[in-house]
């Protein structure tokens, strides 16, 4: 049984109202939640506002004021949450840092935003951000969620030392919060989130209470969420779709369990059994193809069901996006396949899931169209750090291949070379500390000028192409958008990664980082999943072709310029450490093309083209 639940008397205005009013109003058992030593311990919402208002006058009595700003380095934990909306409720500023930074990215970003404290989680983020934390002069206290990881630690203190001072200080003064949040002001800045930087050093993306605020209200309008909902949060929180999301979900008063990594999703999910979750393509690609393997490793008829149900689904899902007609005999086929093979897709997300919204990249149609044969829609989603989240697919009209219509409020354009523009109470005030930079990305009249580039359809719905900056020319003049193929050659369970090449040469190329364990499995008598052999079969030309002719399949549709004729594959993947993906799993193309330039050289120099060789 869910309470009734009085609605507010007045919409809110900034952060901290419209938070700890919906934990306090909702009061359930279970409204945040995380997973600690084998078991979920449950926080109810009344209570967890209370620890809220204990730390926001503990970080008071510790000298922090309005307009300050304050660092948040930590995995996706309930701490987290409590010390943003801690600072949030005095008028500070989060600055909120992934815990895969570089350190001297860390360095940077705390020097830069010129932050006077710091939260961190604990021994194993501080160990790697320390060089950057050292070199960032201005940090007077560094707070640890964990409490040994402040042993030793110069101007260490903890959070539950913070949170003991702050329960003194409402003692002696118990008006004194409200009295401090009812200075905040839906204009002042919320937060100050550094882009991951493809090119150059990051930028402070300033953001409003009310950026955040009215976003969250558009949001919640637009989306079938309730109290009755349970959400399973696996992004980084510091990244700006899962922030809103959380922000989103607290309003509506959805219970929100929190994953600290993706190694853990596939456990929570049969844990939480969640009916909400947001997640990158990336996720849904390597739930996909891990299907696929398993269905593929039976024999006999079982693959073969497999198979059929597969492509039965996928059949039936393109018809049902597009509006036509379905036959009354794949009707009848796809109730088999859902019943034989679908249901237990279903089991395996937990089988109460509604939908899933998905963002931060391109989504192949036919890994949605898959999902969606399986009764779980993919939501896909369009925002950036600047506009905090633009668009959305709705359950009730979810069109593959688009990101949706708008939410309310925020208009959409595209410029004559079919750039992106975005205008709104969504969109950030500017650049930390770079007018020249905020002026550069604003129009005359206010349009925020996103990079992306993309078309709109009669009915309002979003398209997203590529990036402007990343498309590039062909020898011959033609332009291509990598991320365009990068979504049809992610489609095939031979490719963990991959970045399409070829500005200025004749075609395009592919670099491939292969699933190791599914082409060994394709590379009858190869090892090719065991770590000291892949670079040797990296290299080898049967492999090489194996994987080169299924992307010359899935490229197929394409315009003869745009067919990736050429491979390489790469015996190690794309990481954040290797400095070829941003903390939100972009591609630094620029960083690709300098660290493979000598394979770049031999692909297109001498390497297998399918002009040479049947495919």
């Amino acid at each position: 049984m869910h309470p009734t639940v009085t609605p507010p008397s007045q919409t809110p205005t900034t952060l901290p109202a419209l938070c700890l009013d919906a934990l306090r109003r909702y009061a359930k058992a279970d409204a945040i939640n995380q997973k600690r030593g084998g078991e979920w311990l449950h926080m109810q919402g009344d209570e967890f506002a209370r620890r809220v208002r204990r730390v926001a006058m503990g970080l008071a009595a510790a000298g922090i004021r309005s307009g300050d700003r304050v660092g948040l380095i930590s995995e996706n934990r309930a701490e987290w949450t409590l010390a943003d909306l801690a600072i949030l409720s005095l008028g500070a500023i989060n600055v909120p840092i992934y815990t895969t930074q570089a350190p001297d990215q860390v360095g940077f970003i705390l020097q830069d935003s010129g932050a006077r404290a710091l939260f961190v989680s604990g021994s194993r983020v501080y160990k790697h951000a320390k060089p950057g934390i050292e070199s960032a002069g201005k940090i007077e206290s560094i707070i640890f969620f964990d409490a040994e990881a402040a042993q030793g630690v110069r101007r260490a203190t903890t959070l539950e030392a913070i949170e003991r001072a702050g329960e003194s200080e409402e003692e002696e003064r118990p008006d004194a919060f409200d009295e401090l949040t009812a200075r905040v002001q839906s204009t002042d800045t919320a937060t100050i989130i550094y882009t991951s930087g493809t090119t150059g050093e990051p930028k402070g993306v300033v953001l409003t209470h009310d950026n955040f605020v009215s976003n969250v209200l558009a949001i919640s309008g637009s989306l079938p969420i309730s109290s009755k909902d349970i959400a399973l949060s696996v992004l980084p929180l510091s990244h700006i779709f899962e922030r809103t999301v959380f922000y989103v979900f607290c309003w509506s008063g959805v219970s929100v369990y929190y994953a600290a990594s993706f190694d853990q999703v596939g456990e929570h999910l049969k844990e939480v059994r969640p009916t909400i979750m947001t997640a990158v393509p990336r996720l849904f690609e390597k739930v996909y193809h891990r299907i696929v393997k398993q269905g593929t490793a039976v024999e006999g008829w079982k693959r073969k069901l497999f198979g059929w149900a597969l492509e039965t689904g996928k059949r039936y899902a393109e018809l049902r996006d597009l509006r036509k007609r379905v036959p009354l005999t794949l009707q009848t086929q796809q109730a088999i396949a859902d019943r034989l093979v679908f249901s237990k897709w279903r089991e395996g997300v937990g089988g109460r899931l509604r939908y899933f919204v998905s963002g931060g990249a391109p989504l192949s149609p036919a890994l949605s169209y898959a999902f969606l044969a399986a009764g779980i829609p993919i939501l896909q989603g369009y925002g950036m750090t600047e506009t905090c989240v633009v668009s959305a697919n709705r359950p009730d009209d979810n069109r593959v291949g688009t990101v949706g219509r708008a939410f309310p409020g925020i208009e959409v354009k595209t410029a004559e070379d079919g750039e992106i523009l975005v205008r709104g109470p969504n969109v950030m005030h500017g650049y930390f500390g770079k007018a020249e930079d905020t002026a550069n990305v604003f129009t005359a009249d206010g349009w925020f000028q996103t990079g992306d580039v993309g078309r709109m359809d009669s009915e309002g719905r979003l398209y997203i192409t590529d990036r402007k900056k990343e498309l590039f020319k062909l020898s011959n003049g033609k332009y291509i958008a990598p991320q365009l193929v990068e979504s049809l050659i992610k489609q095939s369970s031979l490719v963990s990664q991959v970045v399409v090449i070829g500005a200025g040469r004749k075609q395009p190329a592919a670099l491939i980082v292969p699933d190791w364990d599914a082409l060994a499995d394709v590379m009858t008598g190869t090892k090719a999943s065991l770590p000291d052999m892949r670079l040797r079969v990296s290299r080898d030309p049967a492999a090489i072709r194996v994987v080169q002719r299924e992307v010359a399949t899935l490229t197929a549709p394409l315009a003869d310029y745009e067919r990736v004729r050429r491979v390489a594959l790469l015996p190690e993947e794309f990481s954040i450490d290797g400095g070829e993906l941003t903390p939100t799993l972009k591609v630094r193309r620029r960083v690709v093309d300098e660290k493979y330039q000598k394979l770049i050289e031999e692909l297109y120099g001498g390497g297998i083209s399918e002009n040479e060789r049947e495919v």
